[in-house]
């Protein structure tokens, strides 16, 4: 699924836009974040030299994170008034919840696997949101993202330029 949308984004901006900043833009993004950048600036999408694409995917998937974990309980409290949102934010709220346990039970190194380890369903924005509904504390909650999103630049590099670059080098 996730190289699906990498595929339609690339195929969107490629030739409008640098593809170190397709890769940032697609870095950015909630879902797809490092691990869609990566793969994206991959040889079998864009051909980013590995060294500007990790720099990149890193920045753009840690822009958002502090907004995020300081502003989000106060956009889903505001959603949750509204009832074209309520059910997005009851969503994003239940999805927190699913992981909540799991990050609270081994605090800071478990959110940094859970940001770190490149699953469907994890990532920075995930354990941000979950981070700020267990009321984490920012300068603790966005080290282990750091270092989470560091983990999973190393395991999406393998598997981008490693295992996919060896395919389509």
């Amino acid at each position: 699924m996730s190289e699906q949308i990498v595929q339609i984004i690339t195929d969107l901006l490629k030739g409008k836009i640098g593809n170190e900043f397709i890769c940032f833009v697609i870095s950015l993004l909630p879902i797809l974040e490092l691990r869609g950048g990566l793969l994206a600036a991959s040889p079998a999408f864009l051909n980013v030299p590995l060294g500007k694409a990790l720099i990149v995917c890193i920045v753009g998937n840690l822009l958002p994170i502090p907004f995020v974990l300081l502003l989000i309980e106060k956009i889903l409290e505001l959603m949750e008034k509204w009832s074209f949102t309520r059910g997005f934010a009851l969503w994003l709220r239940n999805k927190a919840e699913k992981h909540k346990q799991k990050i609270a039970q081994y605090g800071f190194w478990g959110l940094v696997l859970f940001v770190g380890i490149p699953l469907p369903g994890t990532g920075a924005w995930t354990g941000s949101l979950v981070a700020a509904l267990l009321h984490m504390d920012f300068k603790k909650a966005f080290g282990a993202i750091v270092i989470g999103v560091l983990l999973a630049a190393v395991i999406m590099t393998v598997i981008s330029y490693g295992i996919i670059g060896t395919l389509f080098g």
